[in-house]
């Protein structure tokens, strides 16, 4: 386990992919800080490019995006073969929701559209077996940060460790690597911003499927009694990827 109380022994890096401008970090950002380790974001919105290898980082994070993974975009293409570098090298990749997609297109998984679009405060269930245990506690259902209209299938070799009714692969792990569906990233300014969505499909989803698409006011309104769980799963997540990171 890190200790909170001291900085972290000196090492390489985390690579963090960004695809767009509002899909920051957030809370990954907070946590690395807090436990002093080093990261470098890479926005390829802002007009960065991401690198051609993971040479000098200790393990990547890939963030979500409004994007398709399947879309034409080159930026994708090579974060999927930077996941492929970091499976091949040991290096542990996590990946938020487009990431998790990503890393399962990568891996050999379809992605296609979910079940159901899933956006705001959703059910998470923990499946009962080591892997789900280890990555995300007992086998309870949790309440997290969605928003997502496609979903992965499992590539060869993954373990599944939770779903929900409207899309049952929420989130796979392979040895040290984690590819989730929800957004355990997302802090309170995040969602504040996410909040304000007014997009055509985001409006279609909100009218077709009530069941799985809240408003932005149920998505702010569910910020003070959830988010605090919502941080503390997050903890377990990251401390669980990060406690695979090599040193130096």
């Amino acid at each position: 386990m890190i200790n909170s109380e001291k900085q972290a022994p000196a090492h390489k890096p985390v690579l963090v992919l960004q695809h767009q401008r509002t899909d920051s970090p957030a809370y990954l950002a907070t946590w690395l800080k807090r436990h002093g380790v080093p990261f470098e974001v890479l926005c390829v919105q802002a007009g960065d490019r991401y690198p051609d290898n993971l040479k000098g980082y200790a393990a990547m994070a890939i963030l979500g995006g409004e994007m398709s993974a399947n879309d034409d975009l080159p930026m994708l293409r090579q974060a999927e073969l930077l996941i492929l570098q970091a499976v091949e090298r040991g290096l542990p990749v996590i990946g938020h929701c487009l990431g998790g997609q990503l890393m399962a297109r990568a891996l050999g998984a379809r992605v296609g559209a979910s079940p159901a679009p899933e956006v705001g405060w959703q059910p998470l269930q923990v499946l009962d077996n080591p892997q789900a245990q280890a990555w995300l506690g007992e086998p309870v259902q949790h309440r997290v940060v969605h928003w997502h209209y496609e979903a992965f299938d499992l590539p060869p070799g993954a373990t599944l460790l939770a779903g929900s009714a409207a899309c049952p692969h929420q989130a796979f792990a392979i040895g040290p690597h984690l590819a989730m569906q929800f957004h355990i990233e997302a802090d309170a300014p995040k969602l504040q911003l996410w909040s304000q969505e007014s997009s055509p499909r985001y409006r279609e989803a909100l009218h077709s499927h009530r069941a799985t698409v809240q408003s932005g006011l149920e998505m702010r309104n569910g910020i003070n009694a959830l988010m605090p769980a919502h941080h503390a799963l997050a903890d377990r997540i990251y401390q669980q990827w990060f406690g695979g990171v090599a040193i130096n």
